[in-house]
């Protein structure tokens, strides 16, 4: 009989205080918190949920982004199948050091590792540094998928972290081949990583279920 099981590592990875944490915990317990420490090292939690009708658990690694933590955090970067590069929309020094996160991911993780921009604290429209259009043609240009999240009011927060499940099971159940669907970001063979387009919104995500939560420091 096939085994149902599969287990999918994902990182999150961004500078201080983008709320890499606060979109882990979220995700994983529907929990926020405005006094939210910063990540000492790594930490991780999982989730448990139904891609395609097959049981997931999804092992999400949350990174310290200090720089002197960095030798520690690109530890966990082995075996990761999907990736979230997040960077704060009022923050425009977070957004200019994308570039930089996002080679250093990418000498890490395989060409298949499905990449996704994160533009955190969208509901601080009022202080918005980060214009959409710039996050977006960067996201285009280095084949990334992209979406505005708040942690706060859990905007989009369940959808970033869906679709990417959906596009990593893809590449891991069916391969890494290009997909007609629109909106959806898939790995395309031979392309960049996590080529494709943004995620449409207006599609069905899969459905979430059984949540456990956990974690180190290092």
């Amino acid at each position: 009989m096939e085994d149902t099981n599969l287990l999918f590592k994902v990182v999150i990875i961004g500078d201080s205080g983008v709320g890499k944490s606060n979109l882990m915990t979220r995700y994983t317990t529907n929990e926020f918190s405005q006094d939210t420490p910063a990540t000492i090292g790594v930490e991780f939690m999982t989730k448990s949920v139904k891609t395609e009708g097959r049981d997931v658990k999804v092992q999400i690694w949350d990174t310290a982004g200090q720089e002197r933590f960095r030798a520690i955090s690109r530890s966990i970067y082995h075996g990761a199948k999907g990736a979230m590069l997040v960077y704060d929309i009022t923050n425009q020094q977070s957004f200019d050091n994308i570039p930089n996160w996002l080679a250093e991911l990418r000498v890490h993780v395989s060409a298949t590792c499905s990449i996704f921009l994160i533009g955190n604290k969208c509901d601080l429209e009022h202080l918005r540094a980060v214009k959409k259009d710039v996050a977006d043609r960067f996201a285009r240009d280095n084949g990334l998928s992209f979406l505005e999240t708040s942690a706060l009011e859990k905007t989009n927060v369940d959808k970033a972290f869906e679709w990417l499940v959906k596009s990593v099971y893809d590449v891991v159940v069916a391969g890494p081949v290009d997909t007609t669907r629109q909106g959806f970001q898939k790995p395309i063979a031979g392309g960049k990583p996590g080529a494709g387009q943004p995620v449409n919104l207006n599609q069905p995500a899969p459905a979430a279920k059984e949540t456990s939560g956990g974690g180190c420091k290092c």
